[in-house]
């Protein structure tokens, strides 16, 4: 477990450092989105994972990796926005918005860590492209729930979503990026 705490911090690290540098780039101009806003740009990030996946094909030259980097950032802009939302300035300091960043980054890592207790790191099994598929499964539950106001009867809520699609996206930078280490 040591190793996958090692590596999903350092898979979160680079994306920590992607969010801090945009937020010098552009603010905090994400504030302005509603979480279904940000649930459809995570859904044409991991459609546009897939579709490279089936086809093999990249016309625009950005990476998957970059794709996945991207989901996690929306992941964590929208627990921002749908736990901390309604409280806060449009525009916020970059200090407060690396702090919640980091708030929701430990609290994805303790889900990550009981969830591969309990799982046994299954995920080490999987194919890249299964975690796509599971993401844009989560992006099917979350526009759902969304569509019902975000009440469920039985089923977790939006935010357990977003912390799944988040780890599934850590766990599919782990496979890319520790595979080309180990190749190398």
């Amino acid at each position: 477990m040591s190793e996958t705490v090692d590596q999903y911090t350092k898979v979160i690290s680079k994306c920590r450092e992607i969010f801090q540098k945009k937020t010098k780039d552009y603010g905090t101009a994400w504030r302005i989105l509603r979480t279904s806003s940000l649930t459809d740009q995570i859904f044409i990030k991991a459609q546009r994972i897939r579709t490279i996946q089936e086809t093999g094909e990249n016309k625009v030259g950005e990476n998957i990796e970059d794709e996945f980097v991207g989901i996690i950032n929306y992941c964590i802009m929208a627990l921002i926005q749908l736990h901390e939302g309604k409280h806060m300035a449009l525009e916020i300091e970059p200090i407060e918005a690396e702090k919640l960043y980091d708030k929701y980054t430990k609290s994805s890592l303790d889900l990550m860590m009981a969830k591969n207790h309990d799982y046994g790191e299954a995920w080490r099994s999987m194919r890249v492209s299964s975690l796509t598929d599971l993401i844009l499964m989560k992006i099917l539950r979350v526009k759902q729930i969304e569509n019902n106001k975000g009440k469920t009867l039985i089923s977790e809520g939006i935010d357990a979503n977003y912390f799944d699609m988040l780890n599934y996206s850590v766990f599919a930078l782990i496979h890319l990026t520790f595979k080309k280490e180990k190749n190398a």
